[in-house]
């Protein structure tokens, strides 16, 4: 079975239908050898991929790229081959000869699980927890805090998380960002999104005591207060090309400005589009220095999504780009948890997306826009930063890639152009944003990219959550998903179930509880520490073939503050 060309994550370029090397227990691959004796346990690990359509036809390409066989991929952080022809430029024959021969190469299989210690060191090595402080013993937020992790797929991860206070309006900031063909973008949008969303809400009085400041050399108002774990990477190379563009921007914020009262959800707008825009600009400029010029470059190809809240008293907005999500948990009268959705996927699945797409292009390419669900027949976000090759004119692409340091020049996918790309932008980083007045009953807010919601419901994680943070856990009825169990078999699931409740709220952090659900649910939606353990001793290789980077951020929401404002 053959390997498609290959693919970003995202982004697609495999003709027709994909052709995918499907692991099966004869191959003895490490993941399914005999330490996974039994069928039945693989359909759980790719329950996401349609398993009749992969036995019967061996022909599928799931929408996060399976065909992405090896990290080596990666090199420059572009992982797919535009065109057929630069296929042999993206996949390394020593790797794709040694996935379809691993068999004939293969010792006997070992048995690798990790010990549960093991198991959580993994999990909780990028866990972060911010507790709102209390003044006189009372706390005056409408947050009580949060929770945050990350779990990575892709080597490096390419999603990134953050978190800040405004200190010179109220509110907090937090966000999700995605990226894709490479981290870089979402690098810097994390760095960079939420200084022009403060610096969009401040007053005028604000701006020009700012301004003054760096015009006599004063030191600065601080605006954010950050909230960041050790591992969340700040550039301190593009710091002052960064705070350059932020500076012309509260500059015509200045000039601009007519007395009113800024709107949340205006300035939330502007400070996306205005953001993405500094990006493809830096880019086209250029910068004499050789790496800041090969970094805007790298910023600029490669794209990423957000999902970014602002939480200010009652009042809660959700602005977003791409297909992360945000999700409001909500505990009814009888203590049962339900699901409240606060952004829309931008994606083929989205009918009214797909419509505004159309709307803004030609009727005549009305049959191109959109193949096998991707933009173009290549991209899976209708809305994203960065990604000038959707937004660039075909002229200006070539002009930037000539001019370009030879790492970006030498790289072919640079060179490539979209097909049928007639009439450039085809994309978008305007977010669609959403407000909602928070209500008592309002417990918590999610904040996950796509790797979550691609293995759980939005109920489930409501439950699960809930469930975590209350310390109430209501047992729901084992569902055996068809199989037929014996009431003995049926009498050891109940016994182990009940002996893991004990330890289902060992974890001292929300997200990281969701992320251990989220990889080691079994069949039976529960943890499976067997199941758990082989998912995170996969390969960086082989990992990406069974799920996605998984970022999380769980605000939790003071009800007792809420009840008194609201």
């Amino acid at each position: 079975m053959l390997a498609a060309s290959c693919c970003d994550r995202r982004m697609c370029v495999c003709p027709g239908p994909r052709r995918i090397a499907i692991p099966v227990r004869s191959s003895r691959l490490p993941l399914l050898s005999d330490a996974m004796p039994a069928p039945t346990h693989l359909f759980p690990l790719i329950r996401n991929c349609e398993i009749s359509r992969i036995c019967s036809t061996m022909c599928y390409c799931h929408h996060k790229h399976l065909c992405c066989l090896s990290s080596h991929f990666a090199h420059g952080h572009f992982r797919y081959a535009p065109q057929k022809k630069f296929a042999a430029l993206y996949r390394p024959k020593e790797n794709f000869y040694q996935f379809v021969h691993a068999r004939d190469y293969a010792s006997t299989p070992q048995r690798f699980y990790l010990t549960p210690p093991q198991v959580n060191s993994i999990l909780k090595a990028n866990e972060y927890s911010f507790k709102v402080p209390e003044f006189d013993g009372k706390n005056v937020s409408s947050v009580l805090g949060f929770d945050s992790n990350q779990l990575p797929a892709n080597a490096p991860i390419e999603d990134r998380r953050s978190a800040a206070t405004c200190l010179q309006t109220r509110g907090m900031l937090l966000g999700v960002f995605d990226g894709h063909a490479g981290c870089a973008c979402a690098q810097a949008v994390s760095e960079r999104l939420f200084y022009y969303i403060a610096v969009s809400l401040l007053p005028h009085e604000t701006l020009l005591e700012i301004e003054n400041a760096v015009e006599s050399g004063r030191a600065l108002l601080p605006i954010l207060q950050w909230h960041k774990h050790p591992n969340d990477y700040f550039s301190k190379e593009a710091s002052k090309l960064y705070f350059n563009s932020l500076r012309t921007y509260w500059q015509e914020l200045i000039d601009l400005n007519s007395g009113e009262t800024t709107d949340v959800k205006e300035a939330l707008i502007n400070a996306f589009k205005r953001l993405d825009n500094d990006i493809s600009l830096e880019a086209q400029v250029g910068d004499p220095n050789s790496f800041l010029n090969y970094l805007v470059l790298r910023v600029a190809f490669s794209g990423a999504t957000a999902c970014v809240a602002h939480v200010d008293g009652v009042d809660l907005h959700v602005a977003n780009t791409g297909d992360s999500r945000a999700m409001l948990g909500v505990q009814e009268e009888d203590g049962s948890w339900s699901a409240v959705n606060l952004s829309y996927d931008h994606n083929a699945q989205n009918e009214r997306e797909v419509e505004r797409v159309k709307t803004e292009h030609p009727k005549s390419e009305e049959k191109s826009l959109v193949k096998q669900d991707r933009l173009l027949g290549l991209l899976m976000p209708f809305r994203a930063f960065g990604d000038v090759k959707f937004k660039w004119s075909i002229e200006l692409q070539k002009r930037v890639v000539e001019s370009g340091p030879d790492q970006l020049n030498d790289n072919e996918y640079t060179k490539f152009i979209p097909p049928n790309y007639h009439t450039p932008p085809y994309l978008t980083a305007e977010p669609e944003v959403i407000h909602h007045k928070l209500r008592p009953q309002d417990k918590f807010l999610v904040l996950a990219t796509d790797g979550l919601w691609e293995t759980m419901h939005r109920q489930d994680v409501a439950r699960i959550v809930g469930e975590y943070l209350t310390g109430v856990h209501h047992q729901q009825p084992i569902a055996v998903g068809g199989y037929k169990v014996t009431l003995g078999q049926m009498h050891g699931l109940l016994t182990e179930r009940r002996a893991k409740i004990s330890s289902v709220f060992e974890d001292q952090n929300a997200a990281t509880h969701l992320i251990r659900h989220a990889v080691g649910n079994n069949e039976f939606g529960t943890v499976d520490h067997e199941r758990l353990s082989k998912m995170l001793s996969l390969p960086e290789e082989l990992a990406r073939m069974y799920r996605d980077d998984i970022t999380i951020i769980v605000v939790q929401f003071n009800s007792h503050v809420i009840g008194m404002i609201s």
